[in-house]
């Protein structure tokens, strides 16, 4: 049957598409509403659907995002099914801009799967940030040690709740020593403002690796559905950046702005971090100026089609992972 709503051809090809994340979790956009004409015509408050050409939408939409118009955006809306270990879940939930229904272990069974990191991914703490972890993965043999000991663990876990259900215990009472490697689910639909939000945080380098993953991903789709409000996003928030008043007063003392363009200030000295400091930045401030100012590389969140899996094969996957316990209860 033909669809009156805006459709994009890039979205559909994936509607409904599973996409692995991690070693057993996934995100599939499960429906949208809204494109990018659609924040045009928000914004517009305007009935001229097909009357507009790309490059005044593009425009537009780089307007918006640009000066941080953000309603028009609230328009466009994504309906996600995501699987994720349970202490992903609990970083992604504090994004508390999101309609949110997780698999419920009081009333259906949970799938015994448990996350892993690889062991290019697991560091040791970092000496420099107390919520991080050092780039370097730690020692191979270390690695080894602390699978064996997980894997010990989670045996143990998955017979306990094994063994509650099969002597008939409330599911409500046998899940709560599962630990938070368990993978749940839920259905989690956001408009697009919070959506930028969200994925602007949990790309971030800042980001704990195993949210970035989820977030890798989510853009990928986000990138089929609203291309124009993609690239926007990338330009000004995650290749952008913002500037305190003494960053701008360094900017200023080297550069000043004419009706050619910038020039360098004639006379205009080097700084260094006395000169820095010397304008207010502390020496952290300092670190994050110089940052700034080193352009990152364009990421690319494209999405790999190849890896894409139908619903009934994720819906196998999970199921054969369910628990069948035998009641040992008289």
């Amino acid at each position: 049957m033909h669809t009156k709503r805006p459709t994009v051809p890039a979205a559909e090809e994936i509607l409904g598409g599973y996409f692995p994340v991690l070693d057993h979790g996934f995100v599939a956009l499960v429906d949208y509403m809204g494109t990018d004409q659609d924040i045009e015509r928000a914004a517009r408050v305007s009935y001229g659907a097909g009357t507009r050409q790309v490059s005044q939408t593009r425009g537009l939409v780089r307007y918006l995002q640009r000066h941080a118009h953000t309603t028009p955006a609230e328009m466009v809306e994504f309906k996600f099914h995501c699987s994720m270990p349970m202490f992903v879940a609990r970083q992604w939930i504090r994004h508390r801009t999101a309609s949110v229904n997780e698999l419920s272990a009081r009333y259906s069974l949970l799938p015994l799967l448990f996350y892993t990191p690889e062991d290019v991914n697991f560091s040791y703490q970092s000496k420099a940030n107390n919520q991080g972890r050092e780039a370097a993965p730690a020692p191979t043999a270390l690695h080894a040690s602390a699978i064996e000991r997980w894997h010990r663990l989670r045996v143990e876990a998955a017979d306990t709740y094994g063994w509650l259900l099969g002597e008939e215990v409330a599911r409500e009472l046998a899940r709560i020593d599962l630990p938070l490697s368990t993978y749940t689910q839920w259905y989690w639909k956001i408009d697009l403002h919070n959506l930028l939000h969200f994925l602007s945080l949990r790309v971030d380098d800042h980001a704990q690796w195993e949210i970035r993953a989820y977030g890798e991903v989510i853009a990928g789709m986000l990138q089929r559905v609203a291309p124009l409000a993609y690239e926007a996003w990338l330009d000004y928030d995650v290749l952008g950046t913002r500037l305190s008043a003494a960053e701008r007063n360094a900017l200023a003392a080297l550069l000043e702005a004419n009706d050619g363009g910038l020039a360098l200030r004639e006379n205009a000295s080097p700084l260094g971090r006395s000169e820095l400091r010397a304008l207010g930045l502390s020496g952290r401030e300092i670190d994050e100026l110089l940052a700034k100012i080193d352009m990152p590389e364009r990421p690319d969140f494209s999405l790999d089609l190849a890896a894409m899996q139908s619903a009934a094969q994720m819906e196998r996957k999970m199921q054969q992972a369910v628990p069948a316990p035998e009641k040992h209860r008289p």
